[in-house]
């Protein structure tokens, strides 16, 4: 089962567009009142055949903008908002001059490589990886540390996935805590990044660690609790990597999150609403993702690379699912 963070997430996937539009002209009662000039009987018509086909809320509004003259003979274009709270997305339709069609066409752009211009977006500057820091194919995994799945997904990835590939690929974890439905999840992403500063391999261990123990997180003795336990777990590691401990203890009394924050935002621009969701050379796997469906796309990267995959067995794993907040 899986939850969207925002309706408008979901909106957004529908129409198959991912451009942030500027904020809208605020919007009427009255479906005729817009900027495009055409008559109220069209604009209602409009307003009805978008809602029908994306499937809209009530409380979304649809808003057009104004007619512009298009490449295509007798289609004028026009730009239809669909705005609900704070947030608004705007996309590029053709109306035929008649104004008796409707069209939604996306326009791709054979001269850049989307994967490669997804990957640019991720900033894994000083983050903890593992793996071969030259291999062609690069795995950046969103996590949440209480994320039931992100655990499933983890043991997928560590042992398995890492054993068979070796040092074909690096893996890279970036903050995407859904704090909304896990309490304790910011404040472990926290914690992690204070080991990482000091040691990649303390981060790892703590993560394995979290993945695998969910449970020793006492949920019973509340959030003081919770976090208590993440700190000295963290602590733990200290000991077992010999970092500077004092410096260490100061980086989880202050909880800082404006890094975990930042990853938060940099996967929402990245399209990220569910953990675990993994992009693999800049292609997304988000959602419900089989072990074989991961090698599927390893694979792919690795062929499109010039680089031979491993041979494979059959997986051992459970396959893994996402799970979203409700709300952002």
């Amino acid at each position: 089962m899986r939850f969207r963070r925002a309706c408008l997430a979901l909106l957004i996937i529908c129409a198959g567009c991912s451009a942030q539009a500027p904020a809208p002209p605020a919007a009427s009662a009255d479906p005729s009142a817009s900027a495009s000039g055409l008559p109220g009987d069209v604009v209602q018509q409009i307003d009805r055949q978008v809602r029908s086909h994306y499937s809209l809320p009530p409380d979304v509004k649809v808003i057009l903008g104004s007619l512009h003259a298009s490449e295509f003979p007798n289609f004028d274009s026009i730009s239809i908002t669909f705005s609900a709270s704070d947030k608004q997305q705007a996309y590029d339709f053709l109306l035929s001059r008649d104004h008796k069609t409707l069209v939604r066409i996306t326009r791709m752009d054979l001269a850049t490589d989307p994967f490669a211009e997804t990957m640019k977006k991720i900033d894994r500057t000083g983050r903890p990886v593992r793996g071969n820091k030259d291999a062609k194919v690069v795995v950046v995994n969103y996590d949440d540390f209480e994320c039931p799945f992100c655990s499933r997904m983890h043991a997928t990835l560590f042992p398995e996935i890492f054993k068979e590939y070796g040092d074909r690929l690096l893996i890279v974890y970036k903050d995407y805590p859904l704090e909304e439905i896990h309490p304790w999840s910011i404040h472990a992403a926290v914690d992690a990044n204070c080991l990482a500063a000091q040691s990649g391999d303390a981060y790892w261990d703590y993560a394995d660690f979290l993945h695998a123990n969910q449970h020793a997180i006492p949920m019973n003795k509340g959030r003081e609790g919770e976090n208590a336990e993440l700190d000295s777990l963290a602590m733990q590691q200290a000991k077992k990597h010999n970092l500077d401990e004092p410096k260490l203890q100061a980086c989880l009394k202050a909880q800082d999150d404006k890094a975990v924050r930042a990853s938060m935002k940099e996967g929402d621009d990245l399209g990220v609403n569910a953990t675990p969701t993994l992009f693999i050379n800049g292609q997304k796997l988000d959602g419900a993702v089989p072990p074989d469906d991961v090698r599927k796309a390893l694979d792919h990267a690795l062929k499109d690379a010039g680089v031979a995959p491993p041979e494979h067995k059959a997986s051992a794993v459970a396959a893994p699912t996402a799970i979203g907040s409700p709300s952002k």
